[in-house]
């Protein structure tokens, strides 16, 4: 299991934020009764989920003790451990609200018709995930992944097509939805520091890599991979990168 550092994946909170706020302002729920956050994380999306319908009951899911031990000083929620990708609501649910959770799982369209099911009628799922896979920053990782000495231990690790395009969510989204709203955003980050984009990816994607290395294996590996994205991504002279980013955004009312 991988092994999240909080405080690492919320260097870049204001922008891993947006996509969230910008989901969060398309569902057409003016009450709720109850909200599952899949994929809660350090909580700070859930929060906001509890601010916005305050009279609901709101569980946030993760599987995650680090995550989930930086969530529970936050009042008005429920923190639960468990896996997501096997998540079942006890009864169906007024929102299931998952942001930056779900490309982690495989076989979304087992998955998303599970979901939905476990939405109320005139209930909502809502899902933001990264779909930027084929970005330098994600196709440099899985070519230093491949080379030696690193290969044996992470080309296991590597997923082709970890979300599938728009109109496949819709396709297997549509014979259970009233009705579905999807769309995709590339965000141009503006990033400030020192390999900037490695840093934002030390948080997401790297992980499950490091965590199959062991401590010098973990520095040859960041040191080879921050070589190649120097060049990718290069510092701009008033010291910012510029990281463009697409995200996929789906609003299905059942």
């Amino acid at each position: 299991m991988t092994r999240w550092d909080p405080d690492q994946y919320l260097q870049f909170a204001d922008h891993r934020l947006r996509p969230a706020l910008e989901l969060m302002a398309r569902i057409p729920l003016a009450e709720c009764r109850t909200i599952w956050d899949l994929g809660c994380g350090a909580g700070n999306v859930t929060r906001l989920l509890a601010e916005r319908w305050p009279g609901a009951k709101v569980t946030g899911v993760d599987s995650s003790a680090e995550m989930l031990a930086k969530a529970r000083p936050i009042a008005g929620v429920e923190w639960t451990t468990g896996d997501i990708g096997q998540w079942r609501p006890p009864a169906p649910a007024d929102l299931v609200f998952s942001n930056a959770a779900l490309h982690w799982l495989d076989d979304h369209r087992g998955l998303f018709a599970r979901l939905i099911a476990g939405v109320v009628k005139g209930g909502v799922l809502a899902v933001q995930m990264p779909r930027n896979f084929a970005a330098l920053s994600h196709t440099l990782l899985y070519e230093t992944a491949r080379r030696q000495p690193w290969a044996a231990k992470l080309t296991p690790l590597l997923r082709k097509t970890p979300v599938s395009a728009p109109q496949d969510y819709y396709d297997w989204l549509a014979p259970h939805a009233a009705s579905l709203d999807i769309w995709e955003t590339e965000y141009l980050h503006v990033l400030a520091g020192d390999n900037a984009v490695v840093e934002w990816t030390k948080g997401t994607a790297v992980r499950p890599f490091l965590d199959a290395l062991d401590a010098g294996e973990q520095s040859a590996f960041l040191a080879a991979y921050t070589e190649r994205m120097a060049a990718a991504y290069p510092q701009r002279s008033d010291g910012t990168t510029l990281f463009p980013f697409r995200r996929l955004f789906i609003v299905a009312r059942k």
